[in-house]
């Protein structure tokens, strides 16, 4: 929300926070983090910190301290400074960490920036999550990307040394000519299908699914608890009991099904009980992902998703270019106005990267006084 008088002070007394730090006009650089580390040390696990700012690069800067420091950003409100009713002012909420056990996220290597590509067949979805990062929906734009625009990127991709390719929406069974895709990609490299797995038990998608190469071709599936519950609460009532069955419908037509969990930090209960149920499935450990939500998207809350913050994996849309397919509604993340061809576009990303390399390599200055 934006427009009201912000006082922390009544953060505290309202029950919101437990303490309160004014940074006025500070950066991250300046004072700030000297002052944010010694509140949040007199903080106990578990307790809210609440911080107001009136630097923007703030907004930036503490989301990535946070996650450093094993704290949690709770939200986000901007309003207008006290006695100066022109200049913003914002107010951040961070729990301080060490509370509870840690929800531990898959985590990996990162993919050398041209041999993933991504590419987002359509936007429209027959769920509306309420985290998604697409902000996908029955009611959302389609964008459908054409087949001969996939072929095209796709042949580039493959001849650049590309090695691994991702099909993910919206559900990407809602697209027509999601067969015609897949079969001239899988010839070139291996693809990954981002679905929800609702939409392809009977019919003409049933008759696609069953005519894409087993050996070529790997589901990933959205499950976010071994129990209805939490997964219907985000998805959509009865979402969880057709995703199961899409699961046990693709692996009995011998397809590669991997699960993917999005959770918060308060989920740490439910990943016991989905690995247990996993393991019913007969989904390998090598083939489960358990993935932060992202302030992405229908996201209100979430990682923090930046140029600095993550490593770039080339995604296409019908519209552009992206540098990571959690970004696609954020048009900081734009790379490019043009999906193709795709040579310019990872030029600039390599750019992107050298410049963050050189800055990293910097680093601190010795100031010498003696």
């Amino acid at each position: 929300m934006a427009g009201d008088l912000i006082d922390l002070q009544d953060v505290v007394r309202g029950g919101g926070a437990d303490a309160m730090l004014d940074g006025g006009d500070q950066d991250c650089g300046s004072g700030l983090l000297l002052s944010l580390t010694a509140a949040m040390r007199r903080l106990e696990p578990g307790q809210v910190l609440a911080v107001g700012t009136r630097e923007k690069s703030v907004l930036v800067d503490l989301p990535a301290w946070a996650g450093l420091a094993g704290h949690d950003l709770l939200d986000v409100v901007e309003g207008v400074a006290a006695g100066d009713r022109v200049r913003p002012e914002w107010r951040l909420r961070i729990r301080r960490g060490g509370a509870a056990p840690a929800l531990q996220f898959t985590t990996g290597n990162a993919v050398p920036l041209g041999e993933r590509l991504w590419l987002q067949t359509n936007f429209h979805c027959n769920l509306a999550c309420s985290y998604c990062c697409a902000d996908s929906s029955p009611q959302t734009q389609a964008r459908i990307m054409p087949p001969e625009l996939a072929r095209a990127a796709v042949e580039e991709f493959a001849a650049g040394g590309g090695r691994e390719l991702l099909l993910t929406g919206g559900e990407p069974f809602l697209h027509p000519g999601l067969g015609e895709i897949v079969a001239h990609a899988a010839t070139l490299v291996p693809v990954t299908i981002l679905t929800n797995a609702m939409v392809f038990a009977r019919g003409a998608r049933r008759a696609m699914l069953e005519g894409m190469d087993r050996d070529r071709v790997t589901l990933q599936v959205s499950v976010d608890s071994a129990t209805p519950e939490l997964h219907d609460s985000i998805r959509g009532a009865g979402s969880h009991a057709k995703a199961i069955e899409g699961i046990r419908q693709a692996r009995a037509l011998g397809f590669r099904v991997r699960v993917a969990a999005t959770l918060g930090p308060g989920d740490i209960g439910q990943v016991g009980p989905l690995h247990a149920l996993l393991d019913e499935l007969g989904i390998a450990a090598e083939d489960r992902l358990v993935r932060p939500v992202a302030e992405e998207g229908a996201a209100t809350s979430g990682v923090h998703i930046s140029l600095d913050t993550i490593e770039p994996e080339l995604t296409l849309t019908v519209d552009g270019a992206w540098w990571h397919p959690v970004g696609i509604t954020n048009p900081h993340l734009k790379v490019s106005d043009e999906p193709v061809p795709l040579g310019p576009i990872l030029n600039v990303m390599r750019d992107v990267l050298a410049v963050q390399a050189a800055g990293t390599a910097q680093g601190r200055a010795v100031f010498r006084c003696t």
